[in-house]
């Protein structure tokens, strides 16, 4: 990517890179270490115009055949819009991670 000029790195990470849950230390470790790695390395190659960004998935994917009518899970084909959405971005906008959750979360 450096030599060509441009390019994406895309991580996705999950609702334990932000926050730990009980019986979940493992888990919460290699996700809060991804996002780390995510914020590093976006900040160094951002100058070589490589577009790095973490996904926080926060819910469970419904099967891709599935209607989803209740908005309960997260639709497969919406998330995949979305890091479309971000490789698409322009450079003077970059955004380094974004959460993805179902509308009817319980905060």
């Amino acid at each position: 990517m450096s030599k060509q000029g441009s390019g994406a790195i895309l991580f996705t990470g999950a609702s334990a890179s932000v926050k730990g849950y009980a019986k979940s230390a493992p888990l919460a470790m290699g996700k809060f270490a991804l996002r780390g790695l995510a914020q590093s390395i976006a900040r160094e190659l951002a100058p070589q115009n490589i577009h790095v960004a973490h996904f926080v998935i926060d819910g469970a994917i419904a099967p891709p055949a599935t209607d989803n009518s209740a908005d309960s899970m997260l639709d497969p084909n919406a998330i995949a819009q979305t890091y479309l959405n971000i490789l698409r971005q322009p450079r003077s906008a970059w955004t380094w991670e974004v959460e993805l959750r179902p509308w009817v979360e319980r905060f």
